[in-house]
């Protein structure tokens, strides 16, 4: 008896029925009109002949929703579009949706879907490629290519599928661009896209850029967001929430809470938060209230400035050093104390100036803002830094430490052959540092301004006894302002400015009269409560002013 064979598979094919390249077709009258009436008007086109699948009831007409008409509408009229969405609202679909209509009514157009995740694109384009052989055949084009990640047709257009990156997209010509859950690419990823990417397809005059996504903390995507709602960009905000699709009610918001994990899980996924963290050293409300301000100069190097010099005025430069291989990056904060509240003035964030370099940088901005007093971070290779701009440029203003064995650091401003010339950055003045941080941002006592600092305080967050960035994250300019909450710890402070931020805090909390707050020392060994630390050193037996 002979042993049965299984079948030979047969190669891949495109599928018969779709179009081929040069294909003829005659329209009736009818069909004319209708296809006329499609290039029209997108919303009409997609709900009358756009086909999905629905995971209960299988392929199905798409019948837009409210919110989805609106959002198709933005993306026809406005050239540039971000979309931030709750989750499984539909949103990459009714992207997609518009590709379909955008390729199929116009010429020789190239358009690019990038995800976060090069799966996430394909599966998108697959969509499209379903979408588009339900179309009858008088909507259709001959196809001339039609693989995994692309797709092109017989009037000239193509669809490409990619992982948002440089790469993915550098030396392209596109002229419609999906940036689908841009939120969740990597922070370096995504900071090289905007840098060398972005500017090449904007400056085009027809061009269209869709960002859609889920929040996912505050990184480039919230940028855009909020630039976007405050008119500092040309972007169209476009905001869906949950309860906009039909059917979802209290009822399915208690369901989806014990399903998903909880409500912080609940507020990020659906609510649309940018923080679902109870971890952050500043509270999530917060940061989310924190407005940035336009820098009113930077330059390509990672200088920022917010406020022009005054003559007069007092401020203080806190600056950090790392080893400029393109990792963490070299930063300082120029800081005006003259009076509250304190605002950080300008800023500087390079990852790859070496430390013989950065001195010069340093004096540059210092004389621009009448040479402030200085403190360097000196742990590490900081301390060349710091040794550099003393020596070499004879910097007159240091703030510097002197290290006792009870108090461990304090603050001085003298030349005594035991000091450092900048300050240590030890487990017990992060503590401290964070702290008195704490205090000044969440009582509106010290004004960031610049949207990096914002950024970097989403992703500090609580590790054991200390804060520092998120894992994949980077804290470089959050370090000068842990080193400016330590100095104003200090009595010795009071010879940089009469205006301590720390004072008024707590004279602020002494009368109040609403929520009154007891004054009183309690000593902690770990977790760090709300309140100031009252010993002025590293040890970790620290007391805390306020409760």
């Amino acid at each position: 008896m002979d042993t049965p064979t299984a079948p030979v598979p047969e190669p891949f094919r495109v599928e018969t029925t779709l179009p081929a390249d040069g294909e003829t077709y005659n329209y009736t009258a009818e069909e004319l009109r209708e296809y006329v009436r499609c290039s029209e008007d997108p919303v009409y086109f997609i709900r009358t002949y756009m086909k999905i699948i629905q995971v209960d009831r299988g392929l199905i007409e798409f019948d837009l929703y409210d919110f989805q008409e609106k959002m198709v509408e933005s993306y026809h009229t406005h050239r540039f579009n971000v979309t931030m969405c709750s989750r499984q609202v539909g949103k990459s679909t009714t992207v997609v949706a518009y590709f379909l209509y955008y390729i199929l009514f116009n010429l020789n157009v190239n358009v690019c879907i990038s995800a976060n995740k090069q799966k996430t694109a394909v599966d998108l384009l697959g969509k499209l490629k379903l979408a588009y052989e339900h179309l009858p055949r008088f909507l259709q084009q001959g196809v001339v290519r039609w693989a995994r990640l692309e797709v092109e047709l017989s009037n000239g257009s193509r669809v490409f599928a990619a992982a948002t990156s440089s790469s993915a997209v550098r030396g392209g010509s596109y002229n419609m661009l999906l940036l689908d859950e841009f939120a969740f690419v990597p922070e370096n990823i995504a900071n090289d896209f905007y840098a060398s990417t972005f500017p090449t397809i904007t400056s085009g005059k027809e061009t269209k850029i869709i960002m859609v996504s889920t929040p996912n903390g505050m990184n480039l995507f919230h940028k855009f967001w909020i630039d976007a709602q405050m008119g500092m960009n040309d972007f169209k905000p476009i905001f869906v929430h949950w309860s906009q699709v039909p059917g979802r009610d209290a009822a399915w918001r208690e369901t989806t809470i014990r399903n998903i994990g909880g409500p912080e899980k609940f507020a990020q996924e659906y609510e649309c938060s940018f923080l679902s963290t109870s971890y952050t050293l500043i509270r999530a409300e917060v940061l989310q209230a924190l407005v940035p301000t336009t820098p009113i100069l930077q330059d390509e190097t990672g200088y920022c400035e917010f406020v022009a010099p005054v003559e007069g005025h007092t401020y203080v430069m806190l600056i950090d050093t790392a080893a400029g291989q393109g990792l963490d990056a070299s930063a300082f904060a120029v800081i005006d104390v003259s009076e509250l509240p304190y605002q950080v003035a300008a800023t500087y964030n390079n990852n790859r100036i070496s430390t013989m370099d950065y001195p010069q940088v340093i004096m540059k901005y210092s004389r621009h803002y009448f040479t402030p007093w200085l403190m360097a971070e000196v742990m590490d290779i900081g301390r060349d830094v710091a040794h550099i701009l003393f020596r070499d440029y004879e910097y007159p203003r240091f703030m510097a430490t002197m290290t006792e064995k009870r108090l461990g650091q304090r603050l001085i401003f003298n030349s005594r052959n035991n000091r450092h010339l900048g300050l240590r950055m030890t487990a017990g003045v992060k503590r401290s540092g964070a702290s008195v941080l704490k205090a000044l941002v969440e009582n509106g006592q010290l004004v960031v301004h610049d949207y990096r600092i914002i950024q970097q305080l989403s992703v500090f967050i609580q590790r054991g006894s200390i804060y520092m960035a998120e894992p994949g994250h980077h804290d470089d300019l959050v370090v000068p302002l842990l080193m400016l909450g330590w100095a104003s710890l200090q009595p010795n402070f009071a010879e940089v400015t009469v205006c301590r931020a720390l004072d008024s805090y707590i004279d602020m909390v002494q009368q109040s009269k609403d929520n009154p707050v007891p004054i009183k020392e309690v000593y902690v060994e770990k977790p760090m409560p709300i309140g100031i630390f009252t010993n002025l050193g590293d040890n970790d037996d620290s007391a805390w002013l306020l409760d």
